[in-house]
């Protein structure tokens, strides 16, 4: 009986034990740039608020609990611009990759209806529909978006390219989803992280004209705040389809530990922490992009987001054997597409001494 990982690809980076192997061998160590897993610490506001809640004897809801959707909803409309939200515009996930992979499903999407998302892209959309049985996409022109399109991701700032988007680009896919009726879901788990653009929500009226029929904007705080091993995250925007996505998720027991949603609203309530997190990681690009520009990598977009878009113009695998073979593991640009096979994702997720290390090594 064949299942459903018949129809899934090989997991991606099972396919760079070779490079990681070589890359270990390297007598100054290895420096992962591969992964996007914050290495600095969670901070302490988070862990206390966490600890705090320990006492947790009951189920959790699978919408959240008031006060975490009160905490996301002034977080989205004092730091996105946001409409107003209504409570029933919010709802929170295990993890944001959790609720990419399942919306297919959780909507009902199937054989007659396909998912769009950028040609260039992290993969979990295209195994998202591909779960569901609907029609993988890959495209970034909004005018050639089929017919048939049921729901239709945006990223940005994205992974992996970096690539912000414009309002008047956010525009025209909003417009493309509503003329077919389609959800437009925006994730925007690297907002916080524009270095060269300032990103902007769907849920921003400068987008929406005010009104979030169809649009869904999905938030992680895994990297903001360093806090990936919370499964920290939430979605908002249309009240009727997060209304749907309740009800089908209380049937699969979707919730987020109560614990974790007070170490949420913790992590909202703080904008402090992220204006550090950024520092850290606006340092770590100053050093790691020259020294790549130095060594004959060509940086394209990368205007956001903890990843350099990088090329040696070559296929992406030989640039993945020459890094490895400096001690660098970095991810080759065919994960993401058949469109990026001449880049690699170069993380800015580790440690300063290690990202020193990696510009050492290029010069």
């Amino acid at each position: 009986m064949s299942g459903l990982g018949s129809r899934l690809p090989d997991f991606p980076w099972d396919t760079i034990a070779e490079a990681r192997r070589v890359a270990s061998a390297h007598p100054g160590g290895i420096v992962d740039l591969s992964v996007g897993t914050p290495v600095d610490p969670t901070p302490e506001l988070v862990i206390d608020a966490l600890a705090a809640a320990g006492q947790s004897p009951g189920y959790p809801t699978v919408w959240g609990d008031p006060a975490t959707r009160r905490a996301i909803a002034g977080y989205l409309e004092s730091r996105w611009g946001s409409v107003p939200l209504a409570d029933e515009s919010v709802m929170v996930t295990v993890g944001s990759k959790e609720l990419v992979a399942w919306l297919p499903t959780l909507l009902g999407l199937g054989a007659d209806d396909a998912v769009v998302f950028p040609a260039c892209a992290y993969p979990t959309y295209a195994v998202g529909a591909l779960t569901a049985g609907a029609r993988p996409v890959a495209l970034d022109d909004p005018a050639e978006i089929p017919a048939d399109a049921r729901l239709i991701w945006v990223n940005s700032p994205a992974n992996p390219t970096g690539r912000i988007l414009g309002v008047d680009e956010l525009r025209a896919f909003a417009a493309r989803a509503r003329e077919l009726g389609a959800v437009l879901a925006s994730d925007e788990c690297y907002g916080e992280f524009g270095w060269d653009a300032e990103p902007v929500s769907v849920l921003d009226p400068r987008v929406n004209d005010g009104d979030l029929t169809g649009l869904l904007a999905v938030h992680s705080l895994s990297k903001r705040s360093n806090a990936a091993g919370y499964r920290a995250a939430f979605v908002a925007g249309d009240p009727s389809v997060v209304l749907e996505l309740v009800a089908v998720r209380k049937h699969l027991g979707m919730m987020l530990p109560r614990p974790v949603q007070a170490a949420m609203v913790a992590m909202l309530g703080d904008q402090d922490h992220v204006d550090q997190q950024r520092e850290r990681y606006l340092a770590r690009r100053a050093l790691l992009r020259p020294a790549l520009e130095g060594a004959g990598f060509t940086i394209d977009h990368s205007e956001g987001a903890l990843y350099l878009w990088g090329t040696r113009g070559e296929n992406c695998r030989d640039t993945v054997a020459w890094l490895a073979e400096r001690g660098i593991l970095a991810a080759p640009g065919d994960f993401y597409g058949p469109a990026a096979a001449d880049h690699v994702r170069i993380a800015l997720t580790a440690t300063d001494e290690r990202i020193a290390a990696a510009a050492a090594r290029f010069a």
